[in-house]
């Protein structure tokens, strides 16, 4: 599956920062891609994604939230409620008939947020490693240093294990966070099937909050897949077609 290197397309809109997006015409139900934390568009699980659709000829769209990759708008400026308001943009603006979402991380969170407010075009949701309410062990995991930065300045800079760019955590992107937490609330009236994949030695997003996730949502068609091997990306070739094959069973046509 190779990346196709066409320009992006962009979504404008008055007062707002664009949005980059490409998009795979195709049949239905579409695929939409979101993104983790600080990722974009063109990183390994979106691209292969769409090259899965294009010999499919299935409707796929990935995008990039304001302030990550080719969209406007800086990522210190983003939230939690900010990057839900370009995936509802994106999903209303971009796509028609129903939609399965695929949230990889932060994508994760957005996602089941989306499935919540949108729930008559979610035909279908896939987490990988999906990361609903992280702000809580972020800020656990920012120590007392990055703590007190975040208190005197509302800015902490913090080390990337997956790029050279350090995250820029903000005190608006913890207040904001909080604010929408999921886990905490006794059931997610998601009523559409979901399957959520992780691997077991995820260093970022314990195991177990899959079975958190799982235990929440309302719909009894919830599968949740562990990869003993797996890390934070599941981005290798067998964990890809996995991948592919789950979203072949969501996207056929109901016997």
């Amino acid at each position: 599956m190779t990346m196709h290197q066409e320009k992006p397309e962009f979504l404008h809109r008055d007062g707002a920062e664009t949005i980059a997006y490409h998009r795979t015409p195709g049949k239905s139900p579409g695929v939409i891609f979101l993104g983790g934390f600080m990722s974009d568009m063109t990183g390994t699980k979106a691209t292969a994604l769409e090259g899965w659709a294009r010999q499919r000829g299935q409707a796929f769209l990935r995008f990039d939230y304001r302030g990550h990759g080719c969209s406007g708008g800086r990522f210190r400026d983003g939230t939690i409620s900010a990057w839900l308001e370009d995936a509802c943009l994106v999903l209303d603006e971009l796509t028609a008939g129903p939609q399965i979402l695929v949230g990889s991380s932060m994508g994760g969170w957005i996602a089941l947020h989306l499935a919540l407010r949108r729930p008559d075009r979610i035909a279908g949701l896939v987490g990988i490693a999906a990361a609903p309410d992280f702000v809580d062990w972020m800020w656990e995991e920012l120590g007392e240093e990055g703590r007190r930065q975040i208190g005197e300045t509302g800015i902490y800079r913090q080390p990337s294990a997956y790029s050279d760019t350090p995250y820029e955590i903000t005190r608006a992107l913890i207040e904001d966070g909080r604010k929408m937490k999921l886990l905490e609330r006794p059931v997610l009236d998601i009523r559409c099937p979901v399957r959520l994949l992780h691997g077991m030695r995820d260093p970022d997003v314990p195991w177990r909050h899959a079975l958190r996730i799982a235990e929440k949502i309302a719909h009894d068609d919830v599968r949740v897949h562990f990869f003993k091997g797996g890390d934070h990306r599941l981005s290798s070739p067998e964990e890809l077609a996995f991948l592919t094959a789950v979203l072949e069973g969501m996207a056929a046509p109901p016997p």
